[in-house]
């Protein structure tokens, strides 16, 4: 009988012993798994834009609305034969209808010199930017044809270039900015004597396009940033 108790507390103490060894190895295991270090991953490109849209606005005052009206028409005919000639195809440009302004009608404007303002705005939607590029230098033979392009409101008519081919490029910068975030991970590891593990979180990061700068709107800067997290092991 003494012996059953003997050893029924001798196998309670071994199993309190191994149970407190698994303990402290779980609490060990767990301590590594939270060692982590977070870490970002750039990538950016310049890409050129493959779409334009350009207003082609001009203004101008009068009193005879007939005779603005016809003034406008022949104008825009201008416009559309300079950029025909120069090889943008008639299905690309659209003539908007004028906009007239009652100039005296204005409170503040009872002594001006016209009647009426009229805006005509002529746009071309392209995938030919440099065609347009081109054109843009040239719109001084335009005025030089009396089409006084430039005068209607700039903000109000911008030359917009936009980039449309990104998921073509989404793939090789995603791996790119995941590669440099590795490279930052391990250069961290390096330095903590330690040794960098697999993946615990990581997410893509919002793709941002932007001009490269005021001068040359053409030019699109492409932006990714990667956000993981990576275990570190002893």
């Amino acid at each position: 009988m003494n012996n059953s108790k003997f050893i029924l507390g001798a196998s309670f103490v071994i199993g309190c012993l191994i149970l407190g060894l698994c303990a402290i190895c779980a609490v060990k295991s767990n301590r590594a798994f939270d060692r982590t270090v977070a870490v970002k991953g750039l990538c950016e490109r310049q890409v050129k834009a493959d779409k334009v849209i350009w207003p082609l606005a001009y203004k101008f005052g009068g009193n005879n609305l007939t005779d603005m009206y016809a003034r406008v028409s022949s104008m825009n005919d201008k416009v559309v034969d300079f950029l025909t000639s120069a090889g943008v195809p008639e299905s690309e440009i659209s003539v908007n209808t004028p906009a007239i302004e009652d100039n005296r009608a204005v409170s503040y404007n009872n002594n001006a010199t016209y009647n009426y303002l009229i805006t005509s705005v002529v746009t071309v939607y392209s995938e030919n930017v440099d065609l347009i590029i081109g054109l843009q230098k040239r719109v001084g033979e335009l005025i030089a044809q009396g089409v006084p392009v430039g005068t209607a409101d700039s903000w109000s008519n911008p030359t917009v270039f936009s980039y449309n081919g990104l998921n073509d490029i989404k793939p090789e910068m995603i791996e790119e900015a995941t590669a440099n975030a590795r490279e930052a991970a391990q250069k961290f590891a390096k330095d903590s004597d330690s040794r960098l593990g697999k993946i615990k979180t990581a997410t893509q990061g919002q793709f941002t396009i932007t001009d490269r700068d005021s001068n040359t709107p053409y030019i699109k800067n492409v932006r990714v940033v990667t956000n993981v997290v990576y275990y570190l092991n002893d």
